[in-house]
């Protein structure tokens, strides 16, 4: 077996111990150091459930499981690569808010045949103590390494104006942003084993070749463990389409599917129809809008900004002129030597307690204080437009499907560097590939 196979082997059995009632239990952890990575441990425990977890999905899958001592080496460099990049999570202090986690946890509840926490957390825990907060921290830990992988990896890669324009004037350009497209989607999900729901997945792909009745593969192949939900989308705006599944759709000539596309929530499977010219125009709803900031610092606690935001918009509503207290007091210092002004804002190019108020906020109006992460606003929206922003849309949308064709490469790219710059020491030297024959 290619170690390529085992590594995406390992991803994909990442949660498997959780949503598989079928997967064994494991002996409790022990103490046993066999490699140290940065300032993390990995456990003999760790390694034996990693290769337990593998060896379980190989077999479910009719594949031969390769020697153990091959399997637990390719599954230490895997442990190894997750450890690294928990370090990095560490440096740049990523952080996981309580919903966002909440939330992560309860799609994979959701794919396991629980409608909420507290009955995945029963039926978790019924398994052996402790297992669901286990569960957690791997759904933490997997949301922080893709948030790490996004802010690293999409940092080193560049698409220049010329890269898009290129892509723009093609006729793959053409059709991604120029068009109206006909789709058939597939979703398939449930609790049956990964091997077995990628099974199914294929098998609709093969049928889509011949049909474009969803309604028909829905009945074919739902059961008691597989979920298939399909839909005939019509004719829509490829802007309309989730962006992770536009930009495969683009690439599609009519009658073509999309490869397995795999989601938190799902295989999904598109199919192409048709597609026609797209005339309608990107109107965007814009506020010409300033501020002025207030932030907290080592001297200025949050409760001295709030008191001092609150000062200046009582000599605002007083007759006080914006730009000459907005020149003087913001901490925004862009924006303060242009009397507070922040031009022509576009919803979701701030952050959204911002982007609420401004899109609350009459023409003409000042806000009340408000606070986001930067510390303390005050807004005022000085005019409203409709903007045709199409042109700006297009090249967003050229440089979403560039930026994808990139992102695996570079991806490879940055884990071979953390790995090689990572301190790492392997203490069961027969675990070390640096020891084997190649």
């Amino acid at each position: 077996m290619k170690t390529q196979n085992l590594k995406q082997l390992f991803k994909a059995t990442a949660l498997a111990l959780f949503i598989s009632s079928s997967m064994p239990t494991f002996a409790a952890p022990t103490n046993q150091v066999i490699a140290v990575v940065g300032d993390r441990a990995i456990l003999k425990s760790d390694l034996d459930q990693g290769v337990a977890e593998a060896a379980h999905q190989l077999q479910a899958q009719k594949k031969e499981v390769p020697p153990v001592e091959y399997l637990q080496r390719q599954i230490l460099n895997q442990l190894i690569i997750q450890n690294a990049q928990l370090e990095q999570v560490k440096r740049y202090g990523l952080k996981l808010d309580e919903k966002t986690l909440n939330d992560a946890v309860l799609k994979v509840a959701n794919q396991s045949g629980s409608t909420s926490l507290e009955a995945f957390q029963q039926k978790l825990d019924a398994i052996a103590p402790g297992t669901y907060e286990g569960l957690r921290n791997r759904v933490a830990d997997d949301v922080l390494i893709q948030r790490l992988r996004q802010q690293q990896v999409m940092s080193r890669i560049k698409i220049s104006d010329q890269d898009v324009e290129n892509f723009l004037k093609s006729p793959e350009g053409q059709a991604a942003v120029g068009s109206e497209v006909h789709v058939l989607h597939l979703r398939i999900s449930g609790d049956a084993a990964p091997e077995e729901l990628e099974n199914v997945a294929k098998q609709i792909k093969n049928d889509l070749n011949t049909s474009n009745d969803v309604k028909a593969l829905e009945q074919k192949f739902t059961n008691e463990h597989v979920k298939i939900e399909g839909a005939d989308m019509g004719f829509r705006p490829l802007s309309a389409i989730p962006s992770e599944l536009s930009a495969r759709v683009s690439t599609l000539n009519p009658g073509q599917t999309t490869d397995l596309i795999k989601a938190q929530d799902g295989l999904h499977v598109l199919k192409l129809i048709d597609r026609k010219g797209n005339e309608q125009k990107a109107l965007v709803t814009q506020y010409e809008t300033r501020h002025i900031l207030i932030k907290t610092s080592e001297i200025v606690t949050p409760e001295n900004a709030k008191q001092m935001i609150e000062s200046i918009y009582n000599r605002l509503k007083a007759g006080d002129d914006f730009a000459t207290l907005a020149s003087t007091y913001s901490n925004d210092p862009g924006s303060a030597r242009d009397a507070g002004s922040l031009g022509w804002v576009s919803p979701g190019m701030m952050v959204p307690e911002f982007d609420k108020v401004m899109q609350n906020t009459p023409a003409g109006e000042i806000s009340q204080p408000f606070e986001t992460q930067f510390g303390w606003h005050i807004l005022q929206v000085q005019d409203i437009r409709k903007q045709d922003m199409t042109n700006e849309y297009q090249k967003r949308m050229a440089r979403q499907i560039l930026g994808e064709r990139q992102f695996d490469s570079e991806l490879d790219g940055w884990l071979r560097e953390l790995r090689a710059n990572t301190y790492v020491e392997i203490k069961d030297k027969s675990l070390d590939d640096k020891n084997q024959s190649q």
